[in-house]
């Protein structure tokens, strides 16, 4: 058989190669820990560790950065890095695209923590800004929602009871019961850290360093980037604010007014 034959034969086998993220949407590629219930409660302080965090901090931070986003957003063990419409990454072929992410925070995180851990990644795609400050307070709100179910489950739990029991309990519960729950146990859900609630923001911002002019010697300050972690973020209207503007300075960035 002719090889040229035959790698085109087998080319059409891969039906996806050619699905690209639509012109013009806003892009959110999203990657989820897999099976890190059994990695947590092996190595971790349940519900929440501040080592955990700042390994997933640092492995959102590599996603932004490596994958060239304007806003990475990480909550328990799942992490959202936002692109703009006229980003071209690899061509916006999503097989790669989803694919690389899931593989570079899975490597990133693994050598973070020193032990092995696997993501698995998907795509989102949104048409203007309202559906991406949608998407957003989406991941927030549910970040708020499972701290609370967190706190209320793990309490429950070194408290002896067993998962079944501490699930029934919760199950159907309202939120006001929840907080009543840890109220009665000396724990306050609203004084508790607001990365623990509210999730980690992790945006671009602007500074000016000292530099050489390789012309003459001079000392002259020249303009840089570098990341920003945010672990104490706004929520709901004043979330909703605090994204558009990070889309605003991206729409800056774009346009070369800065």
């Amino acid at each position: 058989m002719n090889p040229d034959e035959l790698a085109d034969r087998m080319r059409q086998g891969e039906v996806f190669h050619s699905l690209r993220m639509l012109p013009g949407a806003w892009v959110v590629l999203r990657v989820d820990g897999r099976g890190f219930s059994r990695l947590t409660e092996e190595r971790y302080e349940k519900p929440f560790d501040a080592r955990f965090h700042e390994v997933m901090v640092r492995t959102a931070s590599t996603l932004l950065e490596e994958l060239q986003g304007i806003y990475a957003y990480t909550q328990s063990d799942e992490i959202s890095v936002l692109f703009r419409p006229e980003w071209s990454l690899f061509d916006r072929e999503v097989e790669k695209l989803v694919s690389i992410s899931a593989g570079l925070a899975s490597a990133t995180f693994t050598h973070g923590a020193g032990a092995p851990a696997t993501f698995d990644g998907r795509a989102w795609l949104g048409v203007d800004v309202g559906a991406v400050v949608d998407y957003f307070r989406w991941r927030q709100s549910d970040a708020t929602r499972c701290a609370l179910n967190g706190w209320c489950y793990w309490t429950l739990r070194k408290e002896g009871w067993s998962v079944r029991k501490a699930t029934s309990e919760l199950d159907g519960g309202t939120v006001g019961a929840k907080n009543e729950l840890l109220f009665q146990r000396g724990i306050n859900f609203n004084e508790l850290p607001l990365w623990q609630r509210r999730g980690t923001g992790i945006t671009w911002e602007r500074y000016v360093k000292e530099g050489v002019d390789p012309r003459d010697g001079r000392r002259v300050p020249t303009e840089r980037r570098r990341l920003k972690v945010d672990s104490s973020l706004p929520m709901k209207e004043e979330y909703e604010a605090w994204i558009r503007r990070v889309v605003e300075d991206s729409e800056r960035r774009a346009q070369g007014s800065e």
